[in-house]
């Protein structure tokens, strides 16, 4: 077997979140991946036209284009592309959508790198060869602490950053909020 299990394959990571972004993309190459970045669904289909991928993580949410519009479009210039999608919170309605526009799978953030290319194997997308040794890529479920800081900030950014509105959102008094803001993240 492999020890990298996906080297030389070529892979658009695509999220507005540059921390995120740019650690992920650095994670990638470290395992043997050809990585391009890109911030925006239109900046990500641009890169495809030049060079069309193998492999794609998509961020759900992103301004402009989301995650499965940019997905539509890439599989038009990539019909082979194998794609997953990141988002911050899994819905069933996100999951059944991402799965109905080609992605082969999702992962809930905060992802890693072995998350994401777990996901490309749990989704019967790589061959046994390509998958990751067993044991080394294990599956990371949030804490409630994540999964809750992981939903105020989905909130907030669906809000505008607006703290009055969010904490309205999620039907909690402003100060509860703040205080729970001012707490760093799980």
């Amino acid at each position: 077997m492999n020890d990298q299990p996906l080297a030389g394959k070529s892979l658009l990571l695509v999220d507005d979140d540059e921390l995120l972004r740019e650690r992920m993309g650095r994670a990638l190459t470290a395992r043997g991946l050809e990585v391009r970045v890109a911030s925006s669904g239109a900046a990500a289909l641009e890169m495809a036209r030049q060079s069309p991928p193998e492999l794609a993580v998509l961020d759900l949410k992103m301004p402009g284009m989301t995650g499965l519009e940019t997905l539509a479009e890439l599989r038009k210039v990539a019909p082979g592309v194998r794609a997953v999608i990141l988002t911050g919170y899994g819905s069933i309605a996100n999951t059944v959508e991402a799965m109905h526009q080609g992605a082969e799978n999702y992962v809930t953030k905060p992802a890693d790198a072995d998350q994401v290319l777990e996901a490309f194997h749990r989704s019967g997308a790589l061959s046994d060869d390509e998958a990751p040794p067993a044991g080394e890529a294990a599956i990371h479920t949030p804490s409630l602490a994540e999964a809750e800081w992981n939903h105020i900030q989905q909130v907030l950014a669906d809000c505008g950053g607006n703290i009055t509105r969010t904490a309205e959102r999620l039907g909690i008094p402003r100060r509860t909020l703040q205080r729970k803001l001012k707490k760093l993240a799980p």
